[in-house]
């Protein structure tokens, strides 16, 4: 019994490390020269039917790397949603916000009506046999 409520509090503690407080502001845009660790492996809930998971991610807060949870966002028809990611650029690592791109079907971050190549394919759509739109699977 003694050994259960230890190894609760001891992974109680570890949460609470990884987690920001609640009042905590992340930093968006932030450069810093230290990578994010990998991404914690946790299994996605159900599905639920006009929400989309968004997986948790490590965010920047007070110097150092915090984990923060998953959530779900109400779904928008019309839109694909980019979640929050780390980029390396000249030596730094920036964090750029979580956002929802207008019909972009092949999910690069360029809207469809501006998109040279809409089916992320490497083909021009000028030059794509099937017209730049995604073939089914």
């Amino acid at each position: 019994m003694l050994t259960k409520l230890m190894l609760t509090a001891a992974i109680a503690a570890a949460a609470g490390a990884l987690a920001p407080p609640a009042h905590a502001a992340i930093q968006w845009g932030v450069s810093v020269s230290i990578a994010p660790p990998a991404p914690m492996l946790i299994v996605a809930p159900a599905p639920r039917p006009g929400y989309l998971w968004v997986p948790g991610y490590w965010g920047w807060n007070n110097g150092r790397h915090v984990w923060l949870n998953g959530s779900w966002l109400r779904e928008r028809p019309g839109y694909a949603y980019w979640q929050p990611r780390w980029v390396q650029r000249d030596g730094h690592w920036l964090l750029e916000r979580g956002q929802w791109a207008r019909g972009d079907r092949d999910r690069d971050g360029i809207p469809n009506r501006r998109d040279g190549d809409r089916d992320g394919d490497g083909v021009p759509n000028r030059y794509d046999h099937h017209g730049g739109h995604p073939q089914p699977q």
